[in-house]
């Protein structure tokens, strides 16, 4: 009789070859994210006094603290786990969510799984490995942060690295739940998505409600806990303790399950739905697949927007009389007053935010074609640049309004100018599409190059975000199309970079729509 673990070990390395770019990449951005950020901190805010201000005005702000959370102590290292910790740890779960989803249900979903298990493997070896391809990213990235951050402390840069790498496995684990539960891997990274934004709210919550971070709110969330350990602010060691309880809990779980269903069903199998009526058109069925994902980003946008709406009045106050911090502010932003620089660069954030929910939308044509369900739906009375449509149609439509519930959460959070914040948010839109337009023109023309797209709109992202902080030259911003669009509000308005930037992604579409026609179904 087989072993339940049987060839575990060959299934890790082959998850590990797999992802022989994906892990470094994702591990790579989140480490340059945060050993970057001393420096940053160190020329905005150089001397004690400064960052003791800094801390006193975090204390004031439960905008702010729900935004980014408390600050514990006026050291770099502190104020580096104040101001990426949250962020960081949220991406290591989605790094983490992405390896285990891709190496279980991904697998089963393509049938790859099933000529796997008719060997020498075990029923739960497959999700063992990867579990511990995730476990080996997570521990990479913890070496990564400890061995870069020891300079402002070994113990609290230890503290950190095992914080974060807690995190990941926490949310690993659960998506090793959720794939057991759920018939399809996108319906199981949405529910991982799910509770992982939840545990956002429930650390935001507890953040604004008290400035010492003794709320239960914040204790309910594991992003809580990363907060909670104090990391370079006496740290709080035993609170590793709780990620080691959850990730073997959840793990124990998980492999139960694992255990008692059969390869390729679920606990909550897929409901069967109707083929005509509201199902009856490719729109239809497009709106049908992508709604929860239009309806989680909207809502995800327009409260984002009410928060940074809410914190413009105290940006002012926040910058103070630091010339680096308003530098920073004004190279995101433009040289307007702070306030409105402020909500240019909140806006420019958003846009940049919004690129990766265009790529995952536009990236779902793909993943239909490679599973196999486009098939059936071109064998019906519809045409491939009409299937095609109905997805795009939502991708640069959703887009659009995702942006402009962001810009009405603005308005609302700020209380005033409502139009040159609605118009500062929609004039992100060309630059958006134009990275949803790369998308499209990689999937008609290169289908198996498409998955790059997620590499471009994370490099637009890193450029947007963390170059001006870095000070980087002038032609490195000027590789995002976010650098040539005009800063609103505040600035003048430029149709010539608006209307170049729109063009040039009705090109990019065109190509890929015509790649599609041309091209065999499922060929390079």
């Amino acid at each position: 009789m087989t072993s339940p673990m049987a060839s575990t070990g060959i299934l890790l390395r082959f998850a590990l070859r797999r992802d022989r770019a994906l892990i470094p990449a994702w591990v790579a951005v989140n480490a340059l994210m945060i050993l970057t950020m001393p420096g940053t901190l160190r020329s905005m805010y150089g001397t004690e006094a400064e960052r003791v201000d800094l801390v006193g005005q975090l204390t004031a702000n439960a905008s702010l603290r729900a935004l980014i959370g408390p600050a514990f102590d006026t050291s770099l290292g502190a104020l580096t786990v104040w101001r990426v910790g949250v962020y960081a740890g949220a991406l290591a779960a989605v790094t983490s969510v992405l390896v285990v989803v891709r190496h279980t249900r991904d697998e089963e979903e393509s049938g790859r799984h099933e000529l796997v298990a008719s060997g020498m493997v075990g029923r739960r070896a497959s999700l063992t490995a990867a579990l511990l391809t995730a476990a080996v990213a997570n521990g990479v990235l913890a070496v990564l942060v400890t061995a870069g951050l020891a300079g402002q402390g070994i113990a609290g840069a230890v503290s950190f690295g095992l914080g974060l790498a807690g995190v990941g496995m926490v949310f690993a684990t659960t998506a090793a739940i959720a794939v057991q539960l759920t018939e399809s891997a996108r319906l199981a990274r949405g529910l991982t998505a799910a509770v992982l934004g939840a545990a956002f709210v429930l650390r935001a919550a507890g953040d604004s409600a008290t400035d010492d971070g003794s709320s239960l709110l914040t204790w309910l969330s594991p992003l809580g806990w990363l907060e909670e350990q104090r990391s370079f602010a006496d740290e709080r060691w035993w609170v590793l303790l709780l990620f080691a309880a959850a990730v073997v809990a959840q793990g124990a779980v998980a492999h139960v399950l694992a255990g008692r269903r059969d390869v390729g069903m679920s606990f909550f199998p897929t409901r069967p739905g109707p083929a005509e009526g509201r199902l009856g058109t490719a729109g239809a069925l497009a709106w049908r697949l992508q709604r929860g994902s239009v309806l989680g980003w909207s809502a995800g946008f327009f409260l984002t927007g009410v928060v940074f709406g809410g914190l413009a009045d105290g940006a002012a106050d926040l910058v103070g009389d630091n010339e680096r911090a308003r530098e920073i502010v004004e190279r995101m932003g433009g040289p307007g007053s702070l306030t409105d620089a402020f909500l240019a660069s909140m806006t420019g954030l958003l846009g940049l935010v919004a690129t990766l929910y265009i790529v995952s939308s536009v990236l779902r044509l793909h993943g239909e074609e490679t599973s196999g369900r486009a098939e059936p739906v071109l064998a019906c009375a519809v045409s491939r640049l009409r299937w095609t449509a109905s997805h795009l149609v939502i991708a640069f439509g959703g887009s659009a309004l995702l942006l402009l519930l962001a810009g009405l959460g603005l308005a609302a959070g700020y209380g005033e100018d409502v139009l040159p914040v609605l118009g500062a948010c929609l004039v992100q839109l060309p630059a958006v599409w134009t990275v949803g337009g790369s998308a499209v023109l990689l999937h008609g023309v290169a289908p198996r190059l498409a998955p790059a797209a997620w590499g471009n709109a994370v490099t637009v992202l890193l450029i947007g975000w963390v170059g001006p902080a870095l000070n980087a030259p002038q032609p490195i911003l000027d590789l995002s199309p976010f650098t040539h669009l005009p800063d609103l509000p505040g600035g003048t308005m430029r149709w010539a970079p608006v209307t170049a930037l729109t063009a040039l992604a009705g090109v990019a579409v065109a190509g890929g729509l015509a790649g599609v026609r041309r091209r065999d179904l499922g060929g390079g």
